[in-house]
């Protein structure tokens, strides 16, 4: 019921600059569907066009577990892709990231554990996550070529004075290398499936080799998943190096772990594919 009334609140105050509000509802089933998520960032930039602005929210009426964002943070790093953002702004209840000192950090290059760390508690009782998912949809971002700013929302004028270039809040600077778009969509758009853990070697052919996950390399599987699944893979350390698109089930895996790509027909009667998982559906997401 508050929808109808949240979005003519939202077209009363862009209507005196004269513009108009356009809402539009998201599930991650959405952006799971390659053709789907490239629909929708035409639906974004034919809107912006015609000098509307998009309203965007979790669609909670047909959301469930499988297929919730988990949170706005996440969402709204996705949409910034989607929309081909020059800058992501994040407001919050707090005035930035505090640094150790409880002071707050002007700019951050890298989101790494020592950023992490930081991280601690929810903002209040009704939010869903807290400081930490917005470094993660941060992280996504700037991944994506994207600026970001967290600053505190209840500051008069906080955006005009970002979008003029002051300092406001922690400003976080896009990557250097921007990952590929398709890419992009694998590693941050989509919600893993399960995990298949790798060996050293494997984890050195993916991320310094920029090689395919083949058989032999994979140590063992968890969390039960199909064919075209996204999966996390993840190094001896049990820590996350990349996530890709399997080309065959959890069950599969397991009958052809540690095996070689010439003994995968013997093993299941057939051989789909030579590749766990080929390169071109793998995007690297080695903690920094």
């Amino acid at each position: 019921m508050g929808q109808t009334h949240l979005m003519d609140v939202y077209n009363e105050f862009f209507n005196k600059r004269g513009y108009v509000a356009g809402q539009i509802l998201l599930t991650q089933e959405d952006l799971n569907d390659r053709k789907r998520f490239l629909n929708i960032r035409y639906t974004l930039n034919s809107l912006l066009k015609c000098g509307a602005v998009p309203v965007i929210n979790e669609n909670d009426s047909v959301s469930t577990e499988e297929i919730k964002f988990g949170d706005n943070d996440r969402l709204s790093s996705l949409v910034a892709d989607l929309a081909d953002s020059d800058l992501m702004v994040v407001l919050t209840d707090v005035e930035g990231l505090y640094g150790r000192d409880g002071s707050v950090l002007k700019e951050v290059r890298s989101i790494n554990g020592d950023v992490r760390a930081l991280c601690v508690g929810k903002g209040c009782e009704v939010s869903t996550g807290g400081m930490m998912t917005k470094i993660e949809a941060v992280r996504n971002a700037t991944h994506a070529g994207i600026d970001c700013v967290i600053a505190g929302g209840r500051k008069k004028d906080v955006l005009v004075s970002i979008a003029e270039g002051r300092s406001e809040g922690t400003f976080f600077p896009a990557g250097k290398t921007k990952i590929r778009a398709r890419k992009r969509w694998i590693a941050f758009s989509l919600k893993p499936r399960g995990t298949i853990f790798v060996d050293e070697g494997a984890q050195k052919a993916i991320v310094k080799g920029n090689r395919s996950l083949l058989p032999s390399g994979i140590v063992r599987a968890a969390g039960k998943f199909a064919a075209g699944d996204l999966v996390v893979i993840a190094g001896p350390s049990c820590k996350e190096i990349a996530r890709g698109l399997s080309n065959y089930s959890s069950a599969e895996i397991d009958k052809i772990k540690g095996l070689k790509s010439a003994q995968i027909e013997q093993q299941l009667g057939y051989n789909d594919y030579d590749e766990a998982v080929h390169r071109d559906n793998l995007a690297i997401v080695e903690e920094e």
